[in-house]
C-alpha cells in the first residue's frame, strides 16, 4: 500500500454485544473476541490489518467499559500498542462512537484521515482489499465521506445494499441510494441488474469532514460526543467517557445519522473477501471446508455427514449420518439446528433470556476472563462451589475479603504467592491454604508459567458480588 501524505488513524469499533453465534458468543464475551476462523480473534485480526506503521498511526479503539481488559489483553497478545482505548458507559450505536473517535483524533488542530473498521467482521487483506483502501484514501483526501461496498456473491437478505452511481475522478463512485435489507426477490433482481453492493460498515474520511457533517446533519450526536469527550477521565490505560453526557446521544447508526443524508458520500465498490459472520452459516461459508462440505473444530468425529458445522469447546462430538446441521458445544451449553436455518439461533437466545433459570446462559460462560487471568466454574452445590483459577505470570488478584464465604485453595500447577491477613507464604504444586471468612487475602503468580489453583468455596452466599476490594492494580477498588 502506498503511504498517504498524512498517516491514517484507524478507528476500531469493538463494543458490540451480539449473541447470534450462541453458545460461543455471549454478552460477556461477544464474537469479536472469539477465534472463529483463525487462531486470532476477529478483534486481533482487525488490529493486524492496520498494523503497518508506515501507513497507520496506533488505533483508537472504542469499546464497552465491560470489555476494557479483554481489549487490552488481546492487543498485548499480538504486540499491538493501542493509541487510545475509549470506554463507552453504554451502547449508543456507531454514530456517537465514531463522533467521539473523530473528536479525539482531531484534537490539537490535527485533521487525520480516519479508517473506521468493525472488529467483528472477517476480511482478507488481499490485493482487492488494499486496492480498495488506496482508492478510499484518494477520495477521502478530497473531502468525501467514503463507504466500502462489497461485491455480492449471493442474494443475501440480511444486509443493507448501496446502489453505486457514476464513477468519480478519484476512482470511487457517487452513491445513488441506500437500500434497506431487501426481500429475496428484490435481492435477486438487484444482483442480476448489477451496480448494487453490500453495505460493509467500513468507512474512510477526514476527521474534519465527518465532524462537519455531524454538525449539520446530526447535531445532537455531536453535542453528546463533545460533552462525553470534554468531561472524560483517564482510568489506567483507558479513556472513560462521561456517562451523563454520553447518555444524551441518540442510539443511531452512522448510516442513518449522516451517510444517507449527506451529499458528499462516495462508495468504493470492491470484490473484497468479507463476511460479517452474523450467523453460524456465515461462519461455515467463511471457513475452509472438507470435500464433504464440513467444517469441524475441536474434538469432533464426523461420519457419513455433509454440509455440517461442528464445533466443540468441551467434550468429543460425534455426528453420524447428518446433512445441513449445526452442532456447537461450549463448556455449559450445546446448540443443535439446521445450517440452512441458522437465523433461528436468535429466537432460541430470546427464549433462554426470558426464563430466570436459563437467562445466565446468554450472558456469560462458565469460563470468565479477568485482567489477571480468569476462572472456570467446575461444580455448584448447596453452600459450596468449585472453581479453577488461572493466573498469568506476574499478575495478581485484588487484595480482598468476603463476608459470607470461606475458601480453600490447592495449587495444581505453577507457584503461587498467597497473602492471608498480612502473612505471606509460597505454595507449590499439591500444597494448599485455607482462607477463613472475612480474612483479607490475595493470590499472586510470581513465576514464569501459568498458575492454576483449584478453589473450593463454602458458605451461606457464594455470589461474585460478595467481594470487598481493598487494593487492586487494575483500578477496580
Amino acid at each position: 500500500m502506498t503511504p498517504s501524505p498524512t498517516k491514517i488513524v484507524p478507528i476500531i469499533l469493538a463494543g458490540g454485544t451480539g449473541t447470534r453465534l450462541w453458545p460461543m458468543s455471549r454478552a460477556a464475551r461477544p464474537k469479536q473476541f472469539l477465534s472463529l476462523i483463525s487462531e486470532n480473534s476477529l478483534f486481533q485480526d482487525t488490529l493486524l490489518r492496520v498494523s503497518d506503521r508506515a501507513v497507520y498511526d496506533p488505533p483508537i479503539i472504542v469499546t464497552n467499559a465491560d470489555y476494557r481488559f479483554l481489549v487490552a489483553e488481546q492487543a498485548l497478545e499480538i504486540g499491538i500498542e493501542p493509541g487510545v482505548i475509549v470506554l463507552e458507559p453504554q451502547a449508543r450505536n456507531t454514530a456517537p462512537a465514531i463522533a467521539v473517535a473523530a473528536l479525539i483524533a482531531g484534537a490539537d488542530g490535527h485533521d487525520p484521515l480516519l479508517h473506521v473498521l468493525p472488529s467483528d467482521h472477517a476480511v482478507a487483506a488481499d490485493t482487492a482489499y488494499r486496492t480498495a483502501v488506496e482508492t478510499a484514501i484518494a477520495a477521502a483526501q478530497e473531502g468525501r465521506l467514503v463507504t466500502f461496498g462489497i461485491t455480492p456473491d449471493m442474494p443475501a437478505t440480511g444486509f443493507g445494499y448501496i446502489e453505486a452511481g457514476p464513477q468519480e475522478g478519484n476512482g470511487a463512485h457517487a452513491v445513488s441510494r441506500f437500500i434497506e435489507k431487501p426481500d429475496f426477490p428484490t435481492a435477486q433482481a438487484m444482483i442480476a441488474e448489477g451496480g448494487y453492493f453490500w453495505n460493509s460498515g467500513m468507512f474512510m474520511f477526514a476527521a474534519s469532514a465527518i465532524l462537519e457533517a455531524a454538525r449539520q446533519l446530526a447535531p445532537d450526536v455531536l453535542a453528546a460526543a463533545e460533552g462525553a469527550v470534554g468531561q472524560a477521565v483517564h482510568d489506567l490505560d483507558f479513556l472513560r467517557l462521561d456517562a451523563d453526557a454520553f447518555a444524551k446521544a441518540p442510539n443511531i447508526s452512522i448510516d442513518y445519522a449522516i451517510f444517507e443524508k449527506a451529499d458528499t458520500v462516495s462508495i468504493v465498490p470492491a470484490a473484497i473477501t468479507w463476511s460479517d459472520l452474523g450467523s453460524w452459516d456465515a461462519v461455515w461459508r467463511a471457513s475452509l471446508r472438507d470435500e464433504h462440505g464440513n467444517v469441524a473444530r475441536g474434538r469432533t468425529t464426523l461420519i457419513d455427514s455433509t454440509d455440517a458445522l461442528v464445533i466443540s469447546d468441551n467434550g468429543h462430538i460425534v455426528v453420524d449420518g447428518h446433512k445441513d446441521i449445526i452442532v456447537v458445544a461450549s463448556d455449559d451449553a450445546v446448540y443443535v439446528g439446521r445450517l440452512s436455518a441458522a437465523q433461528r439461533v436468535g429466537a432460541a437466545v430470546e427464549r433462554l433470556k426470558a426464563h430466570s433459570q436459563t437467562h445466565e446462559l446468554t450472558q456469560s460462560h462458565k469460563t470468565m476472563y479477568r485482567p489477571w487471568g480468569g476462572y472456570s466454574s467446575i461444580l455448584d452445590g448447596e453452600r459450596f462451589q468449585v472453581k479453577r483459577l488461572f493466573v498469568k505470570p506476574g499478575k495478581k488478584l485484588s487484595l480482598q475479603k468476603h463476608h459470607h464465604r470461606a475458601e480453600h485453595w490447592v495449587v495444581v500447577r505453577g507457584i503461587g504467592e498467597i497473602d492471608v491477613d498480612g502473612r505471606t507464604r509460597t505454595l507449590r504444586e499439591n500444597e494448599s491454604v485455607y482462607i477463613p471468612q472475612g480474612s483479607v487475602h490475595r493470590l499472586s503468580n510470581p513465576g514464569k508459567m501459568m498458575l492454576e489453583v483449584i478453589e473450593v468455596q463454602t458458605g451461606s452466599y457464594l455470589g461474585e458480588d460478595d467481594i470487598t476490594r481493598i487494593a487492586d492494580e487494575f483500578g477496580r477498588v
